[in-house]
C-alpha cells in the first residue's frame, strides 16, 4: 500500500499538532507546510520532513489530501481549492462562519465524490467515548467548557470558538431535532459575544443546558448527562469519570423516602447509605489515548477507504444551524447594548 502525500495548511497554535502527528502515522508522508508566515512555517516543515509553500495552491498537485488549520473565515476559499479538485480535507471546526458556507462545502464533497472530515475533536475524547456508552438515552445533558481569554480566534465569538464542540456532543448523544432555543450572551473583552449559555430543547424530549465563557481564570471542560440508566459525570479535561446509577435495593423498594418515614427511622444512616446502598457509584477506566490522534487516523482511514467519518459536512453543518439559532436568540439580548442604552438614558 503506497504512502498518502498529505499537506497541512496553515501551521500555528494547533496546525503545528496536525504536522506533528500526520508526520508520525503510519502510511502517511507530510508532503507540504503552507503557510505564508516563512520564518515560523519553514523550520515547522523542516522539522517534520515536509516541504514548505507560502501558497497551497501551489502544491495541490503533489497531495492526496489535506488538513485546513486556518481561520474560520478563510475555511471556504481554501477547502473549496481542494474538494472542487476531489482532493479529501478535513477542515478544523466550525466548518465555516456561516451555516450558507458550510453546506456549501459539504454539496462541493458530495458533487465531487470525496470525504469532508470536520475537527470535532471531543468527539475522541476517550472519556466522552466511554461516558456515551454509560449513559444509555440522554434526558438531560448539562456542559461547561471554560477557558481563559484565548487572543486567537478574534473572528469569532464564543459560540463558534468553544460551544461549537458542545453543541455537537449534544447533537450526538440525543439522536434528535432541536425544537426550541434559548439563549443569553455577554460580550466583555471583544466585539463577539465572550459568555453564552444556551438551552436545546429536542423533539424526543432531551434537554441540553450549554455554558460557554472564554473570560475565566482556569480552563473547564465538564459534562454531566442524565440517562435512563443514571447519571454520568464527565472532566472531558481529566478524564474522569464517575457513573450514578440506581441499585437493585432502590429499584426494587421500599424506598428511601419511605423509609425515613418509619417510626424510629435512623435519617443520618439513611444519608450515609445513598450513595452505596441506594445509588451505586463507579470510576470507569479511561484510555489514555490522545483525541487528536484519533481524529487524525480516522480521516486518514477515511481517504483510503472512502468510508463517511464520525463527523462529516453535514453533521458540523447542523451544529452550525443549531449555532446560528443560538446567535439570533443572542442577538435580542446584549447586556453592553442595554448598559450603552441605559447610561445614555441617565
Amino acid at each position: 500500500m503506497s504512502n498518502l502525500n498529505l499537506m497541512v495548511v496553515g501551521v500555528g497554535a494547533l496546525g503545528r499538532h496536525h504536522a506533528r502527528i500526520l508526520s508520525g502515522l503510519h502510511g502517511v508522508t507530510l508532503a507540504v507546510v503552507a503557510d505564508p508566515r516563512e520564518e515560523f512555517a519553514r523550520p515547522i516543515a523542516e522539522q517534520f520532513g515536509a516541504r514548505w509553500v507560502a501558497d497551497y495552491r501551489d502544491a495541490v498537485s503533489e497531495i492526496d489530501a489535506a488538513s485546513v488549520v486556518v481561520p474560520t473565515f478563510l475555511h471556504v476559499p481554501v477547502a473549496s481549492e481542494f474538494l472542487s479538485r476531489g482532493i479529501p480535507v478535513l477542515v478544523e471546526k466550525p466548518l465555516a462562519a456561516s451555516t450558507e458556507d458550510a453546506q456549501l462545502l459539504t454539496k462541493l464533497a458530495a458533487d465531487n465524490g470525496c470525504v469532508l472530515q470536520v475537527g470535532h475533536v471531543e468527539r475522541f475524547n476517550p472519556a466522552y467515548v466511554t461516558a456515551k456508552q454509560q449513559a444509555g438515552q440522554p434526558r438531560l445533558i448539562r456542559t461547561e467548557r471554560f477557558s481563559p481569554f484565548p487572543f486567537r480566534s478574534m473572528d469569532i465569538g464564543a459560540v463558534h470558538d468553544l460551544l461549537i464542540h458542545d453543541i455537537d456532543l449534544a447533537l450526538d448523544l440525543a439522536q434528535s431535532e432541536v425544537v426550541n432555543v434559548q439563549a443569553f450572551g455577554v460580550s466583555a473583552m471583544s466585539d463577539f459575544e465572550d459568555v453564552v449559555n444556551a438551552r436545546l430543547a429536542f423533539a424526543n424530549g432531551c434537554i441540553a443546558d450549554l455554558t460557554a465563557n472564554r473570560l475565566n481564570p482556569t480552563p473547564c471542560r465538564r459534562m454531566q448527562i442524565w440517562g435512563d440508566s443514571g447519571r454520568v459525570d464527565v472532566d472531558l479535561q481529566t478524564r474522569q469519570i464517575d457513573t450514578f446509577t440506581p441499585s437493585v435495593t432502590l429499584q426494587s423498594g421500599p424506598s428511601p423516602v419511605e423509609l425515613a418515614q418509619r417510626p424510629g427511622a435512623d435519617i443520618e444512616k439513611l444519608k450515609a447509605d445513598v450513595f452505596g446502598r441506594f445509588i451505586e457509584t463507579s470510576s470507569p477506566d479511561v484510555s489514555d489515548a490522545d483525541a487528536l490522534t484519533a481524529e487524525l487516523s480516522e480521516f486518514v482511514e477515511c481517504v483510503r477507504t472512502g468510508n463517511r467519518p464520525s463527523c462529516s459536512g453535514e453533521e458540523a453543518t447542523n451544529a452550525l444551524q443549531v449555532a446560528d439559532r443560538i446567535l439570533d436568540e443572542l442577538s435580542l439580548c446584549n447586556w453592553r447594548e442595554s448598559d450603552q442604552q441605559s447610561r445614555r438614558a441617565a
